[in-house]
């Protein structure tokens, strides 16, 4: 049986780079391209970094059970076919799922034995500037996103690891130790030492302990709630 592995994040918290160097250095790793009704931004590509429908389509794939999980978010559709799991499954690999906090209930509900991951960015200014500098969205959707990822960031209790994404190698390392440490696990073979250090590695991301490392970055995003509700400035 393959693996299903979720990943999500708020966004602008480094996840599709996070991911683009997993694909890299994991082998047999499939990555599900979502579909989408939003149009394409800056230089994405049909087919490469989503498949880009109509609303129409997207509903009619929907009305056919095409997909294992979809949502709304910001007044467009995205969703993951059920094709893509069936392919890696018929390829003897594991499937990687990019995918927000409503998709991943989804597929959680689905799928109970996927491994799911939740990264985070170290704390609301660094998510603040790094969702400025990518210069793709208005104020306006800037403070919505923000918004957004305060609300989404409470739901990383629902995830089995956390990764705090500071340092970009550093992060990639974790994501990849805690890919290849649960296919370990699920062999039931002995680990060598690197291994066994792989699944160190991992362990330390495990939900159970992470949650010391998380606090403080919920308090950036809950002090800042609170100087806008004393400000009287709403998202």
């Amino acid at each position: 049986m393959s693996i299903v592995y979720i990943v999500s994040a708020p966004s602008g918290s480094g996840k599709s780079t996070l991911v683009a160097e997993l694909l890299k250095m994991v082998r047999n790793l499939d990555f599900s391209i979502s579909y989408t009704t939003r149009p394409p931004r800056g230089r994405e590509q049909n087919r490469k970094e989503y498949f880009f429908v109509s609303r129409d389509e997207f509903e009619a794939m929907i009305a056919a059970g095409e997909f294992l999980e979809h949502a709304d978010v910001f007044g467009n559709y995205y969703g993951t076919a059920r094709r893509f799991l069936r392919e890696a499954e018929a390829r003897g690999h594991d499937l990687l799922l990019d995918i927000d906090v409503q998709g991943a209930s989804q597929i959680m509900q689905a799928i109970p034995d996927a491994v799911s991951i939740f990264i985070l960015p170290p704390d609301w200014e660094t998510l603040e500037r790094r969702l400025r500098s990518r210069g793709l969205d208005s104020e306006a959707v800037i403070r919505r996103r923000l918004d957004t990822a305060r609300r989404e960031i409470e739901n990383y209790s629902k995830y089995d690891y956390i990764l705090v994404n500071n340092l970009l190698e550093q992060s990639t390392d974790e994501l990849k130790d805690i890919v290849l440490a649960e296919r370990l696990r699920r062999s039931g073979t002995e680990p060598s030492v690197e291994e066994a250090q792989r699944m160190a590695t991992a362990q330390a991301c495990r939900l159970d302990r992470a949650r010391e490392r998380v606090q403080p970055i919920l308090a950036s995003f809950r002090r800042k709630e609170s100087v806008k509700e004393v400000s009287g400035e709403r998202v």
